[in-house]
């Protein structure tokens, strides 16, 4: 007489084996999601700069015209990497900084505990790039084509 567990087994297998084909798509979509995402807010910025410059003066970031330019500019171009997983993983960087940094200034005053935290959506974003950053492009990307075909590796 077999076990329940015995019986389970092979289920679990297979279902664990077909979520796991479907890594690639899920990498992909995450990339999308957030890259067209940043891309879209990028070119907003880089195309007012001086309203994201007055917004970041309220916020009293330091050097807010710099800081607009180079917001705008890592939106919209680390966006693009991510959307073809171009340098993915570095990429990833300046957008993550850039999600703190909104949590910390534009958020703050409606940070009043961890449900305030999870609820914004720029956590959400910063969840899904530390994903991204940890887990790499996955197989439908500019990096592991370059990666396979020079250096031998998948990302």
């Amino acid at each position: 007489m077999t076990t329940l567990i015995e019986r389970i087994r092979p289920l679990r297998k297979r279902a664990l084996d077909a979520t796991e084909k479907g890594r690639p798509f899920a990498l992909l979509l995450g990339r999308l999601g957030v890259g067209l995402l940043f891309m879209s807010t990028g070119w907003g910025k880089v195309h007012s700069l001086d309203k994201v410059t007055h917004f970041f003066e309220t916020l009293g970031i330091p050097a807010p015209g710099l800081n607009a330019v180079v917001v705008g500019y890592s939106e919209l171009l680390c966006g693009a990497a991510l959307v073809l997983g171009v340098l993915t993983r570095l990429a990833t960087i300046p957008l993550i900084v850039s999600m703190i940094v909104a949590i910390l200034t534009a958020k703050r005053s409606d940070l009043h505990g961890l449900f305030d935290l999870i609820g914004f959506e720029e956590f959400t974003y910063l969840v899904v790039l530390v994903m991204i950053a940890l887990l790499g492009p996955g197989n439908w990307s500019v990096d592991r084509i370059l990666g396979k075909r020079y250096f031998d590796e998948a990302t």
